[in-house]
């Protein structure tokens, strides 16, 4: 069996910084490697430069690049409904600052609480601070009556893409698999439903082949929930992506990635409640906006999160450019000793790149990279 291939998305608000690759047809930013460095060594990954993440997956983002359309003077509002690990979260983030500049909100959410950190880490790192990160049920967003434009949903599935990559897909899989998946992406779509705005869009994505789980739920979708399906596109036939009924499907070993069906329905059904939305409701685990610190005491303690956040700002503090085995060094959370630098809070960077903050205290520096953030490897 054919090996899987290796791909990357650079961060068009942090200098394009990352390993070479050939692009991905669909991505603007995707890259595809021709071997598999290992990401975890590598500083401009923990810097938020790039995004590891299957080429199939991206197109998920090309789809939505192509119907966010513009919304003058509005605050364009967007859920990704099943975020984790946080590719298609990065991707939508990078596509929306481009169309609208700060003029938007991406609630990132994952229900699975054993993923939520992992999609936090990465949104942090990716460092749009208008990325809201939830762990609510699908069901929670209905209160949200009209308050999406556009909602992502890339649903579980049966998981048949992933066969290639994953042997354990291979193994769970069966019929009674594909009839209870395509159950609970119906059960899925109908409670989120509500929060779509009329006239908003939809993105339906599996990394199935099955018919049941793909073109048939948009259809029901469709049908039950009331939405236009958008015509399959031709524009990437020649790159292997096929038009099914309804969507895309990019097979393994036909495409470069891995497997991935994606499609779009525009919401026709008008709203049923008129209940004000109240996103306070949701609960965030991370808030949006640039949350520079706080006082504890009468210190000022920095959020680690600023320093990776795109509007970092160097007049803020100190910065001191380290090479990489120090950077790596850093990433373990090992204390560094810093002779030149004064007292106080200083940001490590990596070829410009900042990594983190860390408290000089003379002898040596406290390092104030977030525990669960470390490098385990040895560096």
């Amino acid at each position: 069996m054919e090996e899987a291939s290796v791909s990357i998305r650079l961060n068009p608000f942090k200098g394009l910084a990352g390993p070479e690759g050939s692009p991905v047809p669909w991505s603007p930013y995707g890259r595809i490697l021709s071997d598999r460095p290992v990401f975890t060594l590598d500083p401009l990954w923990h810097a938020g430069c790039y995004y590891v993440q299957d080429s199939s997956a991206m197109f998920v983002g090309h789809l939505f690049r192509k119907y966010i359309g513009a919304r003058s003077g509005q605050t364009v509002r967007v859920l990704d409904l099943c975020a984790a690990p946080g590719g298609k979260t990065t991707d939508l983030a990078a596509s929306l600052r481009e169309a609208f500049g700060d003029g938007f909100v991406l609630v990132a959410n994952e229900v699975m609480k054993a993923r939520v950190g992992v999609l936090d880490d990465n949104v942090a790192r990716w460092g749009d601070p208008n990325v809201i990160v939830t762990g609510a049920d699908p069901a929670a967003f209905a209160r949200l009556a009209g308050w999406f434009d556009v909602i992502v949903a890339d649903v579980p599935c049966s998981g048949e893409g992933m066969f290639r990559k994953d042997p354990r897909a291979r193994e769970e899989w069966s019929p009674e698999v594909v009839e209870l998946c395509a159950a609970r992406q119906r059960r899925i779509l109908a409670d989120v439903w509500p929060a779509l705005r009329e006239g908003g869009w939809l993105l339906y994505s599996t990394c199935t082949y099955e018919q049941a789980e793909n073109d048939d739920n948009l259809a029901w979708a469709s049908a039950e929930l009331g939405g236009e399906i958008l015509e399959p596109e031709a524009e990437f036939e020649a790159y292997g992506v096929r038009r099914t009924p309804h969507g895309h499907l990019l097979e393994a070993g036909v495409v470069p990635g891995e497997g991935q069906w994606a499609g779009a329905l525009r919401k026709t059904a008008p709203q049923r409640t008129s209940a004000k939305a109240d996103p306070a409701a949701l609960h965030p685990l991370r808030g949006g906006g640039v949350r520079k610190g706080e006082m504890k005491g009468k210190d000022f303690i920095p959020d680690p999160d600023y320093a990776l956040s795109i509007f970092f700002d160097s007049k803020d503090y100190p910065t001191v450019d380290v090479d990489r085995q120090t950077a790596l060094r850093y990433l373990h959370r090992d204390a560094l000793v810093l002779p030149q630098a004064a007292p106080g809070y200083h940001v490590i960077t990596y070829l410009g790149h900042p990594l983190g903050f860390v408290k000089n205290i003379g002898p040596r520096c406290n390092n104030l990279l977030p525990k669960g953030r470390r490098i385990l490897m040895n560096v």
